[in-house]
């Protein structure tokens, strides 16, 4: 008997109703939703599985999970509004709004260049601890004394969770105030409850459990393994890679109410499908009323600033300011697609030219990091109900 699922899905898009099914009954699926909007308006709207990845409550509408990396997304969108704004200039060195930021050869560091990952930041020298971690400055004073690891601006690699730290310390030295903050006021707010940046204790109750995932292969298809130089990245403890990753040591419980209340804008976001989908389609259009970027911004976005190989995740990536690009390591729905993914599972994009922003979050983390099957087959099934 297969999974029930609730929710609706427009005439045009059945195909992406039945993908999400298959993924329960082919990918093991335990609990997850999936959001889809068109020209601003939602067109699916799925939910079905259980809240919490080990237990047996059903998952409701509303239901919310964490979402690790698909964080960067949401979290991208605040120096860009900024900028927008006219409140900071992406071309002016870091240590113009934060002095300390400059120490250890950082003077040139762009501001463009922490949303590129060509700062040169990946890592720590010494890892914060997970109860450091709780500190919402301990990260940003721990990257401000960090030496790059390559000259900035001259090669890009993935800031898997510097990211947070040099984006949160930059928005506080512009507005005074964390970006947890900020876009509670700015983007959650007229958007409707959907995504928290540091979740209040009175949201905990519709958060469900998170943990691990095996997913069986679907049928015929052979099992694909990583490539030599990948897996050897992650083995190796002293490598850029498996430090990066390592930048809390030993990283904290995804589950730790502690954990979620603080916040880390590369990592422990928490949305809903629809909140997701819903911020990304505000982003390339109106939703209710509600555009966030203007069409400049959308292009400054989705320009590629970095593509090639990856000096943190190995393989060939491509950034614009904040977002992953459409490609290989992290396919979207077509070449003008920007999101994020968010690793072993989660994923938000938009699609400006189809007008088409997905969401999708699940309590199941898969040994994914970029491009999840289970996103990838309901990309697949939105693709064609476009004409992709």
């Amino acid at each position: 008997m297969g999974v029930e699922v609730h929710g609706t899905v427009a005439e045009g898009f059945e195909p992406v109703g039945e993908a999400f099914a298959g993924n329960f009954e082919r990918l093991g699926e335990r609990g997850a939703a999936l959001a889809v909007y068109r020209d601003g308006r939602r067109v699916v709207d799925l939910w079905a599985g259980v809240k919490d990845v080990d237990g047996a409550e059903p998952w409701e509408r509303g239901t919310a999970q964490l979402v690790r990396s698909a964080t960067k997304g949401v979290a991208a969108a605040v120096p860009l509004l900024l900028h927008q704004d006219g409140e900071l200039d992406l071309d002016a060195p870091v240590g113009h709004y934060w002095p300390e930021f400059k120490a250890r050869g950082k003077e040139g560091v762009l501001v463009r260049h922490l949303l590129n990952h060509r700062a040169g930041l990946p890592l720590l020298d010494r890892p914060l601890t997970p109860r450091e971690a709780l500190d919402p400055l301990r990260g940003a004073e721990a990257v401000a004394a960090q030496a790059p690891v390559w000259e900035p601006g001259t090669d890009h690699g993935y800031h898997a969770l510097t990211y947070g730290w040099l984006l949160d310390g930059l928005v506080r030295r512009v507005t005074g105030r964390g970006a947890g903050a900020w876009i509670a006021e700015r983007i959650a707010a007229p958007l409707g409850p959907g995504f928290w940046l540091g979740l209040p204790d009175a949201e905990a109750g519709r958060v469900g459990r998170v943990g691990p995932v095996e997913g069986p292969q679907p049928s015929g298809v052979p099992r694909a393994r990583p490539k030599r130089s990948v897996t050897e990245a992650y083995a190796d403890p002293a490598s850029v890679t498996r430090r990066a990753f390592a930048a809390i040591d030993p990283f904290p419980d995804h589950n730790d109410p502690e954990f979620r209340a603080v916040p880390n804008p590369a990592a422990n976001g928490i949305a809903t499908a629809d909140g997701l989908a819903r911020f990304y389609a505000a982003l390339i259009g109106r939703v209710d009323g509600v555009r966030l970027f203007d069409p400049a911004t959308v292009a400054r976005a989705r320009a590629e600033e970095s593509a090639g190989p990856d000096r943190v995740l190995v393989v060939g990536t491509r950034f614009g300011l904040g977002y992953m690009l459409h490609g290989g390591a992290s396919p979207f729905l077509g070449p003008g697609s920007f999101g994020h993914p968010g690793r072993g599972g989660s994923l938000g994009f938009a699609d400006p030219e189809a007008g088409v922003a997905f969401g999708y979050v699940t309590n199941g983390f898969r040994r994914t990091v970029t491009a999840d099957p289970r996103a990838q087959a309901l990309v697949r099934a939105v693709r064609s109900a476009v004409g992709g």
